[in-house]
């Protein structure tokens, strides 16, 4: 199946926007992979540092040139579950790899936070930033220059863009992201997210909160839901930066083992002394990225990968826009309904014939780069696979077949909705973006009075003072990542929720995030150039007519023109969350991120607000 015109003429712009920063990229990292393994390079002392700690048979293999060495880039920790199950990986691939014939050392940690735990708390300040952190800590591990290949074990929201970033940057270096799976099934999603609406109307008390929290996220693994972290697993394998079938396998099963030791043994084999050398920074390229924006759509995946793929595109001097997006968006129909945007969760997802039933659709369909470089080989083909372990419990692959419920995954013939529902707007409100993959028809246009706040846990108290009965626009600014570091804004979807299901036609516009857990209620997320930056929120008032129309994709105050250029902007007293709990330590980066639209990272991405396609 020739590939749809629309996405191989958006991948053709990308290529040819992303020409000189590209070729750059490409010559940095093969010059850096000449000369071989680096350890072969390093004085007698510097090698003995650096396999002082091992046991013989590594220390003897390291002597030489001749011995893979596999890096492992950790962020486990055992607070959150999903990265709890990495406890034991490090010994795992250690053995697996003595058997492989290589040796493989943790080259390092890098912190890994959850955002369900910072929600609505003053940690959450730091929850975007700790993706440039991650890459950082990365980098520093990778620096020792020990390595043939590495192994990245993590999960969640910032975690895996962070480590990608790094992997990128040592994108000589061949690179797999080893899944440690999502939790078993608890309480179903629409059950906790009612006890959470209930509470929002005092109609349940906080220990039946807990309660139902506590039966959802039950034990070790990745919570159930289709937010940023299975968003992260999906676009993995997408990019070919998964095995095969592998990213909703639970943890701790005979199946999910078998797919790490293959993981070790193709990270050997793709190595810089394996008989498939296959470096990351080939694997990331125009197509696959493309690729994992089609993921994106085709899942109902996180609004947080508008912001982490302009960054990891720009690792591999790749330069994407949010017009990209957009245009991919409108031609990569709806196949999987996974909560927010529907009741089942990602195990459900994965029993209905999961990510390798998708790409198979997407392949069929034409809407999937097929001939991309993968760390498994055989390009997207090989990915329609899932794995299984025979009778003799062997590895094995077999064809998923029909979808296993097609109220939940559907295939490109029969979508669920004709397009992905991820939407640019732009007014004289700014440019953001949208997620109304989930919204309801009626609520794609919502015209209504602006209620400004510029804290979150304001719009609570006038929820339950009985100022919010009615329809209304919440414009929370003063949100962005140079602001407060744009934090996520969970805590308001009970409340907008409950207003909305009274009937209400009530929408959020901010430059803060809010992930894909937004569901129901139209949200203008991102809005670029955020408050703080002079951006045109500043400027609206109480009262102020707001349009948001994501089917025109636009989004404004309807002010009269004169009176609006000439209102000054609204300032806001911001040091309360720039100190305690360690924002203190972050100013640096408040003063160096960058836009939302250009990824809001630090590390000198390219300014990609309305890049010319000429």
């Amino acid at each position: 199946m020739n590939l749809h015109p629309v996405l191989q003429e958006v991948t053709e712009r990308i290529t040819e926007r992303s020409r000189p920063g590209r070729a750059a990229y490409l010559a940095r990292i093969d010059a850096a992979r000449d000369n071989g393994p680096k350890r072969r390079h390093l004085s007698c002392g510097n090698l003995a540092h650096g396999f002082a700690a091992c046991g013989t048979h590594d220390k003897d293999a390291l002597r030489g040139n001749a011995t893979p060495n596999i890096g492992i880039v950790t962020a486990y920790n055992d607070m959150l579950s999903a990265h709890q199950p990495y406890e034991r990986y490090p010994e795992l691939i250690r053995r697996l790899a003595r058997e492989a014939g290589a040796t493989a050392q943790v080259a390092g940690g890098v912190p890994a936070m959850c955002d369900g735990i910072t929600q609505g708390q003053a940690g959450m300040e730091l929850s975007l930033f700790s993706r440039d952190v991650i890459a950082l800590s990365a980098a520093v591990a990778l620096s020792h220059d020990m390595f043939d290949a590495g192994l990245y074990l993590g999960i969640c929201d910032k975690i895996v863009p962070g480590l990608l970033i790094a992997a990128l940057s040592f994108g000589h270096l061949p690179a797999i992201f080893v899944p440690s799976g999502p939790m078993p099934s608890g309480l179903p999603n629409e059950e906790k997210s009612k006890v959470r609406q209930q509470f929002a109307e005092g109609k349940a008390t906080r220990e039946q909160l807990l309660e139902a929290e506590a039966q959802s996220y039950h034990s070790p693994g990745t919570c159930t839901f289709y937010g940023t972290a299975n968003s992260n697993q999906m676009l993995m394998e997408m990019m070919g930066l998964h095995l095969p079938g592998s990213s909703f396998v639970n943890p701790d099963t005979p199946l999910r083992d078998a797919l790490t030791a293959a993981a070790v043994q193709r990270a050997v084999a793709i190595s810089a002394l394996g008989e498939d050398y296959t470096p990351a920074g080939r694997v990331i390229d125009e197509r696959s990225i493309v690729n994992g924006i089609i993921g994106l759509n085709a899942t109902g995946g996180s609004t947080n990968h508008l912001l982490h793929l302009v960054a990891i595109a720009a690792a591999a001097g790749i330069t994407l826009t949010l017009e990209d997006f957009d245009a991919i968006s409108r031609v990569t129909p709806l196949l999987a309904r996974v909560y927010p945007n529907g009741y089942a969760d990602v195990n459900h997802f994965h029993s209905a014939g999961g990510m390798p039933f998708l790409i198979g659709s997407l392949l069929d369909a034409g809407l999937l780069h097929e001939d991309v470089t993968t760390v498994w080989g055989g390009g997207m083909q090989a990915y329609r696979k899932m794995p299984q372990l025979d009778a003799d419990g062997q590895l094995t692959w077999a064809d998923p077949g029909e979808s296993g419920n097609t109220n939940i995954l559907r295939p490109a013939t029969e979508p669920f909705q004709a397009d992905g529902g991820l939407r640019v707007l732009e007014g004289n409100l700014g440019r953001s973006v949208i997620k109304v993959s989930s919204v309801p028809e009626d609520r794609h246009v919502i015209e209504a009075p602006a209620v400004v706040f510029h804290d979150q846990n304001d719009v609570r108290a006038a929820f339950e003072r009985g100022e919010l009965d009615r329809d209304f626009v919440a414009v929370v600014r003063f949100q962005g990542p140079r602001a407060i570091g744009m934090p996520e804004l969970h805590k308001l979807t009970p409340t907008l929720g409950v207003l909305q299901g009274r009937g209400h036609r009530v929408a959020l516009v901010t430059d803060g995030r809010m992930s894909g857990a937004s569901g129901k209620i139209p949200a203008a997320i991102h809005v670029s150039p955020e408050a703080v930056d002079a951006g045109p929120l500043g400027k609206v008032r109480d009262g102020d007519m707001i349009r948001l129309d994501a089917d025109a994709g636009t989004l404004d105050a309807l002010v009269d023109a004169d009176e609006w250029n000439a209102r000054e902007f609204v300032h806001a007293d911001l040091s309360a969350s720039h100190s305690g709990l360690g924002r203190e330590l972050f100013a640096l980066m408040r003063n160096a991120v960058g836009a939302a639209d250009a990824g809001a990272g630090v590390f000198g991405a390219p300014d990609v607000h309305h890049a010319a396609d000429a």
